[in-house]
């Protein structure tokens, strides 16, 4: 059995904190709750990286910050900041990505991880120009589910 080690970004992490009230939000957070649920009984492996730290120790709500930090204990993987990931950070950059967004994917990129899980829609938008991980929502993710690697 192949274990897909999959990179949830800070937008994933606090899906289940985001007003509920939007079928596409509460679809995307029962999708990410389900891939957590994967990440604990060991379908999945979990990739973390220092960019996670930096962006929820930023979080103003001491409970969400919390939450996504448990998550750590998880990760089958992390990497801290190396010249390889900022570099590439910059030209993802260049091509439309914010600064943060730019900085996890390059962070997935370098290391070689499966896949990478966002709700942000800027992130989603720019997928096809970016080259090296398969950037999916949750939803898509459990859209593919009999399609996986």
């Amino acid at each position: 059995m192949i274990c897909i080690l999959v990179y949830l970004d800070n937008c994933c992490f606090n899906r289940p904190f985001d007003n509920q009230t939007p079928v596409r939000v509460r679809l995307e957070t029962e999708a990410k709750l389900a891939i957590q649920n994967e990440i604990r009984g060991g379908l999945l492996k979990l990739a973390w990286s220092y960019i996670l730290d930096f962006e929820n120790e930023a979080n103003p709500s001491e409970g969400r910050k919390e939450s996504i930090r448990r998550w750590r204990q998880y990760a089958s993987t992390d990497t801290s900041e190396v010249p390889a990931i900022v570099n590439r950070a910059i030209g993802l950059h260049r091509s439309g990505l914010k600064k943060m967004d730019s900085l996890h994917v390059a962070a997935a990129i370098e290391m070689k991880y499966d896949v990478f899980l966002t709700t942000d829609d800027g992130v989603l938008k720019k997928r096809r120009v970016i080259q090296g991980i398969r950037i999916l929502n949750p939803l898509e993710y459990y859209a593919d589910y009999n399609d996986r690697f």
